[in-house]
């Protein structure tokens, strides 16, 4: 009897600690998870299809697998990228043709701080009126912010002298609306043009315009200056013709096209009722005629033109242009509605209505549409052209005293 030999004994191996993530696909890790049952293989995380904006691998560790070896892929791939970034990848899903941003960050709201912060400094706006006296310079800048902004009387008192030479006049004001202020400036020029000889006439204006480029410049090249800079320059500058309904006189043209490349110059026709229609039209192609045949160029410029939508609409201003319009600060009756305008003996002729004048369209145009270019192009046009010239004059500009620029910080 042969002995019997008992079969081998091994003691089992030790089983290591089961860590709380078990079964889990680890984000770093190219294998797939263990302890899915007999007879499954979990595909690689490749081969998982993932939907973008749905749940990723990363999520896969919280549902799926460790639920049971029959639930667990099928459940993985259900459930795919993380919610918005708040966990896995941290919102973005990275392949071999670049990585998708999932979710939202906030970009949207660049705009709004942008309003916020301005809304806080505010804004400023100087504009200048040129022309004859008693073409309603005052009256229409009134019209136009509907409050008494420019100086009160147009014309002179009999026991007042018609000023020698050009006088330069401003005034600013607060306005407020819409929880936006703006500091308007209103820079009148009362004797432009009411000489016997008016030669030279424009010297005290263009002098005028560069000594506010020349503030402005002195306030950049201090060692010390203020955080936000008081912006006296000249942005725009309406130009009053006179409605003779024949063509522009020589003043007229010797000013736009002396001036033209120092300011932003928007000409206009004044007290434009006195015209009929048929006239109006005729006038304002002569006038356009005689500016191209010059070489003035006025506000907006061809040049200026961002892309093919702006040019698109500045031609149809500029077609437009020069504004036959008409100013009133008085109101009347006219179908039940309060109307600015002008009483004459035939009815009355409405300011805001574009069948009767181009006021409303040079509003529109001037504040709800171009304000904040009229500036732009001030600032990158007109007075970094008088910058580069000034150092180029001087071979550069040496910081300078407080003392110097007191003046110009008030």
């Amino acid at each position: 009897m042969s002995d019997i030999v008992p079969p081998e004994v091994r003691p089992k191996p030790a089983v290591p600690a089961k860590p709380p993530n078990v079964g889990a696909a680890s984000p770093s890790s190219p294998f797939p998870p263990q302890g899915l049952g007999v007879g499954i293989s979990a595909p690689p995380p490749s081969a998982i299809p993932v939907p973008i904006g749905s749940h990723g691998p990363g999520h896969a560790g919280s549902h799926g697998v460790g639920h049971s070896a029959g639930h667990g892929v099928g459940h993985a791939g259900s459930h795919a990228a993380p919610h918005s970034g708040s966990h896995g990848h941290g919102g973005s899903h990275s392949s071999s043709g670049g990585s998708t941003l999932l979710g939202y960050i906030g970009i949207d709201t660049i705009i709004e701080q942008m309003r916020k912060k301005t809304m806080k400094a505010g804004f400023d706006f100087n504009i200048m009126v040129v022309g004859h006296s008693g073409l309603g310079k005052s009256t229409l800048v009134n019209t136009l912010f509907k409050s008494q902004v420019s100086r009160k009387s147009a014309g002179w008192a009999r026991d007042e002298k018609i000023p020698k030479t050009v006088e330069i006049k401003s005034v600013s004001h607060v306005i407020e609306e819409g929880g936006v202020k703006m500091k308007l400036t209103v820079v009148d020029t009362p004797g432009f043009g009411d000489q016997i000889n008016n030669d030279n006439c424009w010297e005290p204006i263009s002098k005028y315009i560069n000594e506010q480029f020349e503030k402005f410049l002195k306030e950049e090249v201090n060692i010390t200056r203020k955080r936000r800079i008081p912006d006296t320059r000249v942005h725009c500058c309406l130009y009053f013709i006179s409605p003779t309904g024949h063509s522009l006189r020589q003043l007229d043209i010797e000013f736009m096209k002396r001036l033209s490349h120092s300011v932003n110059i928007i000409p206009v026709i004044a007290k434009a009722d006195t015209m009929t229609i048929e006239e109006r039209q005729e006038f304002k192609q002569r006038v356009r005629k005689e500016l191209e045949m010059g070489g003035i160029e006025f506000y907006p410029q061809k040049e200026f033109d961002d892309d093919m939508e702006d040019k698109s609409d500045n031609d149809k201003i500029r077609e437009t242009m020069p504004f036959a319009v008409v100013g009133s600060d008085k109101e009347y009756q006219v179908n039940g509605k309060r109307v600015l305008g002008r009483k004459t003996a035939w009815g009355i002729v409405e300011v805001e209505n574009p069948n009767h004048c181009e006021f409303a369209q040079l509003r529109d145009f001037l504040i709800r549409s171009h304000l904040q270019d009229l500036k732009e192009v001030t600032h990158n046009i007109h007075y970094e052209t008088y910058r580069a010239k000034r150092l180029n004059e001087n071979g550069g500009l040496h910081p300078i005293s407080s003392n110097d620029t007191q003046e110009s910080n008030l």
